[in-house]
């Protein structure tokens, strides 16, 4: 048994998650290094600053020197992770990850926290919803969006000898408890952690437990879903999908993030080419981000358990 969802708070936040493992990380292999640009404060990892001063480096706030700092370190023998906020991970530092990571070749892992709404009061300008678009366009990259903490650990040390650009993108904290802590992930891999006949509902990071909460509703409607946690968005699972796909009616999309570009457009441009199937995309529709808490934010961008919900309908009615 991989899954455990009862829709209660982890044992240990993301954060906790993202500090135990950098320990192990360093722990095992001493080649391994995290580099921060000023923001070890909200992972609380200060600690390691201390305890492994040859091993952490903080940039201060200068997310492309960070960069540079991390594809030198690579050239040198190390195994950089590196961490800011997510519009500063991706869209402030795009040239770099294109040029410098991607298209060099260069084996970096990128942790953006506070993916989406997750920035909540930290506002528009620190509420990137189109971070999975700009990262998809890079060849040979690897997008996780994190739905467990058990899940950031695991993709932190899988990803530890893969090649290219690996993007994580996560909450710091505020994840539902979905798996146990020996399952098994894989990259390209999505899991079912819900069976389903009637409708198909695909979610990513946050929208993982969302999508979970609305399938429960759905089972009460006498309408059956099942549940697909897409794990890596890129590489896309497209033998998942497609089965889906062809023992669905339909399939509903849910992310964290602008729709343009996102999980929905990659299932969209997937099966279009090769099994034309009803899809509908709940998400974040073209709109930059805004000041307010967590349920304040669903709202506002129809993140919500009864978008879901009224979507899965939809199709279920065709």
């Amino acid at each position: 048994m991989t899954m455990r969802y009862t829709g209660m708070k982890p044992e240990k936040e993301v954060f906790e998650v993202i500090g135990d493992t950098f320990k192990e990380l360093f722990e095992a292999d001493p080649r391994v290094v995290y580099i921060d640009a000023d923001l070890m404060g909200s992972l609380k990892t200060q600690n390691l600053w201390s305890e492994y001063p040859q091993n952490v480096f903080n940039t201060g706030i200068q997310e492309a020197n960070m960069i540079g700092l991390a594809c030198g370190l690579y050239l040198n023998g190390f195994k950089p992770y590196v961490h800011t906020f997510t519009p500063f991970a991706t869209r402030r530092v795009f040239d770099q990850l294109a040029v410098s990571v991607a298209y060099a070749h260069k084996s970096v892992r990128v942790i953006g926290s506070d993916a989406g709404i997750m920035a909540t009061h930290n506002g528009g300008t620190h509420m990137c919803f189109e971070d999975v678009a700009m990262v998809r366009a890079l060849p040979e990259s690897c997008i996780v969006d994190v739905s467990d903490p058990v899940m950031c650990g695991a993709f932190m040390k899988l990803t530890k000898e893969r090649p290219g650009l690996t993007y994580i993108r996560t909450p710091r904290r505020d994840l539902k408890d979905i798996y146990t802590r020996d399952t098994n992930f894989q990259i390209g891999k999505a899991k079912i952690l819900r069976d389903g006949q009637d409708v198909t509902l695909i979610g990513s990071g946050i929208m993982v437990s969302t999508c979970l909460e609305a399938a429960e509703i759905l089972a009460n409607e006498g309408i059956s879903a099942k549940v697909v946690d897409i794990i890596t968005i890129k590489p896309l699972d497209e033998e998942l999908i497609l089965q889906c796909a062809q023992t669905t009616k339909g399939i509903v999309t849910a992310e964290n993030a602008n729709i343009i570009g996102g999980l929905g457009s990659a299932v969209c441009e997937y099966l279009s080419a090769i099994y034309p199937t009803k899809v509908l995309r709940v998400g974040v529709e073209d709109q930059f981000g805004r000041v307010g808490v967590e349920a304040f934010l669903r709202q506002s961008y129809g993140l919500t358990v009864e978008n879901i919900v009224g979507k899965a309908k939809c199709i279920n009615e065709i």
